[in-house]
C-alpha cells in the first residue's frame, strides 16, 4: 500500500480519536442531565434522547466511527489501531476540565499501562494479506475456526446481556463494557469489508452487486444499536476516564484476537511473546485503573503530605500513623 494511502489513513485515524474522545464527555454530559429529571439510563431510562447535548455527542461519535471506518479502507490496521489510544487521553483531559472527573496518579500510570499494552499488542499482530473482494472476505469469515469465534462472541455477550448485566451491571464496569467489545470485534470484522467494498465499487469494481456486502451492512447495523445501548449505560454508571481506556484495551484485544483467526497470518516465536507481554500489561493496567479508581490522593505523588494526610491516613482516621515517630496521631498534626 502506498505512502499517500497510509497518510490518508493516519490522519483518518488520528482524527477519529478527537472526535470518539471528546463524544464520551459531551454525551456523558446529556447523560447526567437526563438522569437528573427521569430515569438514568444505567437503569433502563431512555430520556437522553430527548437532550440535545446527548445528540451532539453522538453526532461527534458518528463522526469518529466514520473516519475510523474509512481509514480501514486506506491504512492496514496495525498502522490504525494504535492511534485509538489517543482517544484516552482526549477523554481525560475533557473530562477533568468539563466533568470534574479526576485521575489520579495510579490512574495515570495505568492508563499508560493500558496504552503501551495495546501498542505492543497491535504492533506484533500479524498483518493482513491482501483481499481481492468481499466474496473472499466472506469465504474467509465462514472458516470454522472463525465461526465458533463468532459464535463464542455473541453467546458470551447475550448471557452477559440477560443473565449477568441485570445483577451486576450496575456494580462492575467490565460488564457493559465486554458486551461492546465482544460485538465491537464483529463490527469491525465487517466494517473491514464493507470499507474494502466502499473503495473497490469507486475504484470501478463494483461490490454491491453480492449479497455479502448487504450481509456486511446488516452486521454492522446490529453491532453498533447494541454497541451504543451498552456504552451508555457504562458511561452513565462509571467515570468516563475510566470507561475509555478499558473500553479500548478490551476492544483493541478482542479485535486482535477476530483478525488473528480469520487472517492466519504467520507469527514468529518473537510476535507471540511481544502480544503475550502486551497482554500482561494491559491485565496489570487495567487491575490499577479499576482499583484506585475512588482513592482520593490529596497528599503527594506517594499519597501523603507533610502532615501524613492522603488515602491511608483517611481511612485510619484517629489511629497512630506508623511512619511517625513517637505517639503523635493525625488531630496531633
Amino acid at each position: 500500500m502506498g505512502d499517500n494511502s497510509n497518510l490518508i489513513g493516519l490522519v483518518l485515524a488520528s482524527s477519529s480519536s478527537a472526535f470518539i474522545g471528546s463524544s464520551f464527555v459531551v454525551k456523558k454530559k446529556g447523560l447526567k442531565q437526563a438522569g437528573a429529571t427521569g430515569v438514568r439510563a444505567g437503569s433502563g431510562g431512555y430520556g437522553y434522547l430527548k437532550e440535545p447535548l446527548w445528540w451532539i455527542g453522538m453526532v461527534s461519535m458518528i463522526f469518529g466511527e466514520a473516519a475510523n471506518f474509512a481509514a480501514y479502507a486506506f491504512a492496514p490496521a496495525i498502522l490504525v489501531t494504535p492511534l485509538g489510544a489517543l482517544s484516552i487521553v482526549v477523554s481525560a483531559i475533557l473530562a477533568h476540565h468539563y466533568l470534574q472527573e479526576r485521575l489520579n496518579v495510579f490512574g495515570m500510570v495505568g492508563c499508560a499501562l493500558c496504552i503501551a499494552g495495546s501498542v505492543s499488542i497491535t504492533l506484533h499482530a500479524p498483518e493482513e494479506s491482501e483481499i481481492s473482494g468481499v466474496n473472499e472476505m466472506a469465504a474467509l469469515a465462514m472458516q470454522p475456526d472463525f465461526l465458533l469465534y463468532a459464535f463464542s462472541a455473541v453467546s458470551l455477550a447475550l448471557y452477559l446481556m440477560f443473565k449477568v448485566a441485570p445483577k451486576y451491571g450496575k456494580t462492575h464496569i467490565f460488564v457493559n463494557i465486554g458486551i461492546c467489545s465482544l460485538f465491537g470485534s464483529l463490527s469491525v470484522v465487517s466494517c473491514k469489508a464493507l470499507g474494502m467494498s466502499i473503495k473497490m465499487t469507486f475504484e470501478g469494481n463494483n461490490q454491491f452487486g453480492y449479497p455479502a456486502t448487504y450481509v456486511c451492512i446488516l452486521v454492522v447495523a446490529c453491532c453498533v444499536v447494541v454497541q451504543i445501548n451498552y456504552l451508555n449505560k457504562a458511561l452513565d454508571l462509571f467515570n468516563s476516564a475510566i470507561v475509555s481506556p478499558i473500553y479500548y484495551v478490551m476492544f483493541t484485544v478482542l479485535v486482535i484476537v477476530a483478525s488473528t483467526i480469520m487472517f492466519k497470518e504467520h507469527q514468529t516465536p518473537t510476535e507471540i511473546a511481544a502480544q503475550f507481554c502486551g497482554f500482561v500489561t494491559i491485565v496489570g493496567g487495567t487491575f490499577i485503573l479499576h482499583s484506585t479508581k475512588d482513592m482520593d490522593l490529596t497528599g503527594s505523588l506517594a499519597g501523603f503530605n507533610a502532615k501524613g494526610q492522603g488515602p491511608v491516613a483517611n481511612i485510619r482516621g484517629t489511629e497512630e500513623l506508623p511512619i511517625l515517630a513517637g505517639r503523635e496521631t493525625k488531630q496531633d498534626l
